[in-house]
């Protein structure tokens, strides 16, 4: 059922040409927006409005998967209106809704619209929005989680035609009640954690803030695995209702190392699981040794699946081993990326970085982790400790 949330409400009272909006994690920006420009579209024939993200992968998961389920929630969509090639939807009135990656260059370039939207801005360069924006007629909107400052900050909000406000959770009265347990129990640990404390701020109250003592910056996002390529093997995370269950794989490269997403999902049987690894078999996967039962399961279904050595360290040496490759990220690989933006290590309640990263969002960087230490490193850990 779709609802019509305050931060809806809170967006489309901004009048400027510019409209910022700025939030934490489910504060319902994409919900916010889409419905609005919708409602332009279904009430003003003609009307050519652009929906923008990094990349074609992260508007097929994001954007462009809520566009779809706002049209059928709201009775509007008609699947012979849909051209699943030029990612448009085609209203009855002439008006359009078209999708599109700013890593499209002929795109940037492209015709003008009436309005665009760029979701996740702050993942985008500068050139990309003047590029886009100087062919909009009425109206642009950018919105963006507060992990740090960026070109809406410095090159924009000052400007008198910007609209800026801030959204958070509160403000999303169809936010997931796991996603809004999650928040408040943040808020309870930033009593005693500045990590918390600058974690709760950025995304639950959707305050700018720096994410502090970020783990890795030894990687780069591709395009495409090249045919070069060898696949070595996969890491793979357990999880089930809240947490997703997560398939890293890994190829050698030159040196180098390709980390490409297979599976990142919640509510997976192992069964599940089974049917979604399309790999050889014969090639390792290095999992979670806390799920023996799991690994077993896996096991009989052919595959060469091995559970991991967790020693007192085992966490920091895998972070040690990949830290010493460098690593190429492809596009498609969306949470692997939110999480590697994100991966950072813990602080105590003074403030003082201790030598384990944060156990939070790190699903898909711990089958990661479970395979450069075991299957990357020279030097193994020794010492076995279960669960």
């Amino acid at each position: 059922m779709f609802i019509r949330t305050t931060a809806i409400n809170k967006i489309k009272a901004l009048t400027k040409f510019v409209k910022g909006i700025q939030g934490g994690t489910s504060a319902g920006k994409t919900f916010g927006v889409l419905p609005i420009l919708i409602d332009i579209a279904a009430k003003n024939k003609l009307t050519e409005i652009s929906v923008v993200a990094e990349s074609i992968p992260h508007l097929k998961r994001g954007a462009m998967k809520d566009f779809k389920k706002i049209m059928k929630e709201t009775g509007r969509w008609f699947d012979s209106r849909w051209n699943a090639t030029d990612f448009k939807y085609t209203f009855a009135n002439g008006s359009e809704i078209e999708f599109f990656s700013a890593d499209n260059d002929a795109k940037l370039r492209g015709a003008r619209r009436d309005y665009l939207y760029m979701n996740e801005a702050n993942n985008m360069v500068f050139h990309a929005y003047t590029e886009l924006a100087s062919r909009t007629k009425l109206g642009v909107y950018l919105d963006w989680n507060p992990t740090n400052e960026f070109w809406f900050h410095t090159e924009l909000q000052n400007d008198d035609d910007v609209d800026f406000i801030i959204v958070n959770y509160l403000d999303n009265e169809a936010c997931p009640e796991s996603a809004f347990n999650f928040i408040n129990k943040a808020k309870e640990k930033a009593k005693t954690s500045s990590y918390w404390d600058n974690w709760y701020r950025v995304y639950g109250l959707g305050e700018l803030g720096i994410l502090e003592g970020v783990i890795f910056e030894n990687y780069e996002i591709i395009d495409n695995i090249p045919a070069e390529a060898k696949l070595i093997g996969y890491g793979l995370d357990f999880g089930y209702s809240n947490d997703p269950t997560a398939l890293v794989a890994v190829y050698d490269y030159d040196g180098k190392i390709i980390c490409d997403e297979c599976i990142y999902s919640t509510s997976l049987l192992n069964s599940d699981i089974i049917s979604l690894m399309k790999q050889d078999k014969r090639l390792p996967i290095w999992a979670d040794s806390a799920e023996p039962k799991s690994i077993e399961e896996i096991r009989r279904a052919g595959f060469n699946i091995k559970p991991v050595v967790k020693g007192a360290d085992s966490i920091t040496f895998g972070i040690s081993v990949l830290q010493e490759k460098e690593m190429l990220i492809t596009k498609s690989s969306i949470n692997l990326i939110k999480e590697l933006r994100a991966y950072s290590w813990d602080s105590d309640k003074t403030g003082k970085k201790l030598n384990k990263p944060i156990d939070s969002m790190n699903h898909a960087m711990d089958a990661l982790r479970y395979f450069a230490m075991m299957a990357l490193a020279i030097k193994k850990p020794r010492k076995i400790v279960l669960g």
